[in-house]
C-alpha cells in the first residue's frame, strides 16, 4: 500500500463521558438539508432546526468526530504547528499529549488499555501508509482523552480536501 501526504493532529480533547457519547452532536450535517416543513409539522419543523445547529456547530466544534478523517472538515481545529510530514514527528506529539493526560488505572491492579509502547509501534505502522490514528481512553479524573492524528489526503475520505491554505 502507497500513500503519500501529510498529518495532522487534533486534540488533545478532554471532556466529559457524556459529552463525547452524544454522537449525533459527533457526525457532520448531512450534506441535502431537509425540505422546508409544511405549516404545522412539527417534527420537520425540529429537524429542520437540528440540521441548521448541526450545520453551524460540527464545523467550530472541538468535540471529536465519530470517523476521524471529518476532523478535516474542522477547519479552525486545524494548525501548522500541528501538521507534519514526518510520521514520526506526528507519533512524538501523540506520545507527549498522551503522556500529559494518562489514562485511568484500575484499583485492582489490572491493565484496562494497551500500553504505550504498542500504540506507538502500530502508529509507527499504520501513519507511513496513510491511516489516522486515534487514541482515546478515560483518564484519571474520569473524563474520556482523545488525541488523533489524521492523514492527509485521507484514505477513507479522498473528497475532503486539506484544511490549510496551500503554502
Amino acid at each position: 500500500m502507497t500513500w503519500s501526504g501529510h498529518f495532522h493532529g487534533y486534540g488533545p480533547w478532554v471532556g466529559t463521558p457524556e459529552t463525547y457519547h452524544r454522537e449525533g452532536n459527533r457526525r457532520p450535517p448531512h450534506p441535502t438539508p431537509p425540505a422546508p416543513p409544511a405549516p404545522d409539522d412539527k417534527t420537520a419543523e425540529r429537524t429542520l432546526a437540528r440540521h441548521r445547529e448541526v450545520s453551524a456547530e460540527f464545523p467550530v466544534s472541538n468535540l471529536p468526530p465519530m470517523m476521524s478523517g471529518h476532523w478535516l472538515l474542522k477547519r479552525n481545529q486545524t494548525s501548522a504547528d500541528r501538521t507534519w510530514t514526518d510520521p514520526e514527528a506526528a507519533l512524538e506529539w501523540m506520545t507527549k499529549h498522551y503522556l500529559g493526560n494518562l489514562p485511568l488505572e484500575p484499583d485492582d491492579g489490572k491493565q484496562m488499555y494497551v500500553g504505550l509502547d504498542v500504540k506507538r509501534e502500530y502508529a509507527a505502522d499504520v501513519l507511513p501508509v496513510g491511516v489516522d490514528v486515534s487514541w482515546v481512553h478515560y483518564n484519571r479524573s474520569g473524563n474520556i482523552v482523545s488525541i488523533n492524528v489524521v492523514c492527509c489526503p485521507n484514505r477513507h475520505h479522498p473528497d475532503l480536501r486539506c484544511p490549510l491554505p496551500p503554502s
